[in-house]
């Protein structure tokens, strides 16, 4: 009995040590497998890292801008980034051929100087006009045609030639007849810039836009063409140049070769910045020649205004006692900037208050006074309406010719 007893005792002993001995090889086991795993996970993820940032690299340097939908649905088919590239320059090369069309196509150059010369040949002309027109026809609406109502104002004998191929249209003689049933010199030409830049630095300048060889930037090409065709027309025909946003309130018989300042400096009150809205000058001029000459050597197509109002001042400010420079006039901000971009909204509106009221009549007796012209800032005013009993609204009534109010802009 005591000896059964002794070999369960014995059997028992020798299985907990049994299973003692299992548990510790399973322990020994399952270490070593969550060490195995724990390795296996740190190299999967090394090497998962690895392959996503070489994956966001190849990402990245496929990555495309964003392109109009067209574009996008041209790119779902399997077309390149090379042949978008190349199909957005062409386009955009185009484009820019259209634009050069539009100054000057073919077989313009003989009726233009035909047309030009024959309105500018009858000495009845007390002073001439000429204003450009880049935007199609539709676009020349009430703010523009009050900009002509005032030229023929103050001066009932003068002569205006709107250089624009889209005025240059049955629909654009529809706008301009009110003018010529009243008995108004008006006509709108279509431009010939190749002829007008002829034995000029800037014909050599429009020769490399042509063919390619000089970048005409992100700005507006036709913007740009518009700032040296001003200054090519002026050199070969003089006259007074102004722009569409500009109301003439008197008449400029008395003024020669003359052009603003926009601003002065606040202590010694020399100009800083001079603007090419408005332009008088006699044909040949040599400030012209010279702002024609800085146009093609420093031409920048990617930064607004460079090629016009920084222009004339740059050049202005060089030649500055200069022999051969001295016969032109720098007039101060009232003569045709009387108003800045930022208040010109306050002539629009009727004054709130007794305050504004009087700074208003203030600057409308300046203007009275000292101005030539009032440069309307379309850019920044074109939202505004005009209010009746506004200054402005006293402003179109004073100096319009045909005087369809205009209460909205």
């Amino acid at each position: 009995m005591d000896s059964e007893i002794a070999k369960k005792i014995t059997a028992t002993f020798d299985h907990r040590r049994l299973n003692r001995s299992g548990s510790s090889l399973f322990a020994a086991f399952a270490a070593s497998v969550i060490a195995l795993i724990v390795f296996t996970v740190v190299i999967v993820s090394n090497l998962t890292v690895r392959d996503l940032s070489e994956v966001v690299k190849i990402e990245i340097k496929t990555v495309v801008p964003y392109l109009p939908l067209r574009s996008e649905k041209e790119l779902s088919v399997g077309n390149s980034n090379y042949t978008m590239k190349k199909s957005i320059t062409t386009v955009k090369e185009n484009n820019n051929l259209e634009v050069l069309e539009v100054f000057g196509g073919k077989d313009v150059s003989e009726k233009f100087q035909q047309r030009v010369t024959e309105f500018l040949r009858d000495d009845d002309c007390e002073v001439n006009f000429m204003m450009t027109w880049i935007s199609p026809v539709k676009m020349f609406g009430k703010r523009e045609v009050l900009s002509v109502e005032s030229v023929f104002k103050s001066h009932p004998r003068g002569c205006l030639i709107i250089l624009s191929s889209t005025m240059d249209s049955p629909h654009g003689f529809r706008v301009l007849k009110p003018f010529l049933d009243r008995g108004y010199r008006v006509m709108a030409i279509t431009p010939d810039l190749p002829f007008l830049l002829k034995d000029t630095a800037g014909e050599s300048w429009l020769e490399e836009i042509q063919t390619g060889k000089r970048d005409p930037g992100k700005i507006s090409l036709a913007q740009n063409l518009s700032n040296l065709m001003r200054l090519a027309y002026l050199f070969k025909f003089g006259g007074v140049y102004l722009d569409t946003d500009m109301i003439v309130l008197k008449s400029f018989k008395t003024l020669r070769n003359v052009i603003g300042a926009q601003t002065l400096e606040p202590v010694s009150r020399n100009w800083t910045r001079l603007n090419n809205a408005v332009l008088v000058f006699d044909k040949n001029h040599p400030l012209l020649r010279k702002c024609i000459e800085e146009f093609a050597l420093t031409f920048n197509g990617n930064v607004w205004g460079h090629n016009g109002p920084y222009l004339v001042s740059r050049v202005a400010r060089a030649v500055e006692g200069t022999d051969g420079y001295n016969n032109f006039t720098v007039m101060t901000p009232p003569a045709f900037y009387s108003v800045n971009w930022i208040e010109i909204e306050k002539l629009f509106k009727v004054p709130r208050t007794e305050k504004d009221s009087k700074r208003v009549q203030v600057k409308v007796l300046e203007m009275q006074r000292r101005s030539y012209g009032l440069h309307l800032w379309n850019k920044f005013s074109s939202k505004f309406e005009i209010e009746k009993g506004s200054a402005m609204d006293k402003i179109v009534s004073d100096h319009c010719v045909i005087c369809e109010k205009i209460y909205v802009s």
